[in-house]
């Protein structure tokens, strides 16, 4: 069997899908996006299908390597982004080749379903039970928040309990046998977080995400040590390298995105390496739905897996969805907050391709907002 093509989509609300075409028929669909830079990683990916065009599919670790080494300049999220999106297109092809599941060539599963959550947004504390209340109608145990809106270096005492009263919110309409995870998005800087931690450790946050921005590892070792809240990182990494010094600081929970951490063959090594440190794993993905599928495979294989995010109604899908793009949008059914374990080949889902082909044809520009403090300077968004 070789690689007869490679075709990549652009598909709103912000999304970029890739479709690898065998001469035997198959066809395996990945997602391979940075938000905001999709026509980038477009390239990219066109720029990787000179190599794989040709190839057997289902070397998938002789390309992933290639992919990653064979050039001078290596990594980065764009690079790593698009082979993820090839990666998981080629466990797609690959379970569909020997017709099972990907979690299946990864091991066999350990687990028969999968904890999801929902996101609920946060930004105004008076929206936040109305929003817990929805998701609880919807059977979800866990949701996750915005911890704060923007943030000076230094935390007013107003801004500080704003923080809280959020949190706070959220836990009475959760009650003691539901979670909220509360998402720092890096808008936090050092100092900030090792003051609100503290503060938030009686309300018992499941996690407390990405409390400040990639560049400041170095620092996570004493937010760490500076409260009891387990602490989540890891959406913007990209490679095991990456989570090497997160993990010797101590952090709870890695987060590598499968759209942006090498695909399935990456995301699950990062998974060992956390086991050894004694960490969960619970990829982000905001994303799609071939991202979204491609993270419960690995999570099924994967024992020291936590909880899946996922994007269904999310703000950022206005107009278009995870389920618009299916043939069967069953597969993502959540029955009282999680999904049960598929046998379906490959990646468990049927992409609708003329769905795919048309929302192509409209495309997408989509930016993230650009954030100001009062002062006008730039803001962490």
């Amino acid at each position: 069997m070789k690689i007869t093509a490679i075709e990549t989509f652009l598909v709103p609300p912000r999304w970029l899908f890739c479709r690898i075409e065998t001469d035997e028929g198959i066809v395996g669909w990945g997602e391979p996006v940075v938000e905001g830079r999709a026509d980038t990683v477009r390239t990219a990916v066109q720029e990787l299908a000179d190599y794989l065009v040709g190839q057997d599919p289902l070397r998938i670790e002789e390309h992933w390597q290639v992919m990653t080494k064979a050039t001078f300049y290596r990594g980065g999220p764009v690079l790593s982004s698009a082979v993820a999106g090839l990666d998981q297109a080629l466990w797609d092809i690959a379970g569909k080749t020997y017709g099972a599941p990907v979690h299946a060539l990864l091991g066999g599963p350990v687990r028969d379903r999968i904890r999801m959550y929902s996101w609920i947004g946060g930004d105004e504390p008076a929206e936040i039970a109305d929003g817990i209340a929805e998701k609880i109608a919807e059977g979800f145990t866990a949701v996750k928040m915005n911890g704060s809106a923007q943030l000076g270096p230094i935390a007013t005492v107003a801004e500080t309990d704003a923080a809280l009263e959020r949190l706070a919110a959220a836990r009475e309409a959760l009650g003691p046998d539901r979670d909220v995870a509360v998402d720092f998005h890096g808008r936090v800087s050092p100092a900030n977080a090792r003051r609100l931690l503290p503060l938030m450790a009686p309300l018992h946050p499941l996690f407390v995400e990405e409390p400040v921005v990639p560049e400041l590892g170095a620092q996570l070792a004493s937010i760490v040590a500076a409260s009891s809240v387990p602490i989540a990182t890891g959406e913007r990494l990209f490679g095991r390298r990456d989570f090497v010094e997160p993990l010797a600081a101590g952090v709870a929970v890695v987060q590598p995105d499968l759209s942006h951490a090498g695909g399935i063959s990456e995301v699950r090594r990062i998974a060992a390496q956390a086991e050894v440190a004694g960490a969960s794993l619970a990829p982000h993905c905001p994303l799609g739905p071939i991202a979204l599928a491609a993270s419960l495979q690995v999570g099924f294989a994967t024992p020291n897996f936590l909880i899946q995010e996922q994007s269904l109604g999310i703000h950022y899908n206005v107009g278009n969805d995870l389920l618009d793009y299916l043939v069967d949008p069953a597969v993502f059914r959540f029955d009282d907050g999680w999904v049960h374990r598929s046998t379906a080949p490959g990646l468990g889902i049927e992409v609708d391709e003329d769905a795919v082909r048309r929302a192509d044809e409209i495309g997408h520009r989509w930016r993230a907002t650009i954030w100001r403090h009062a002062d006008g300077s730039l803001a962490e968004w």
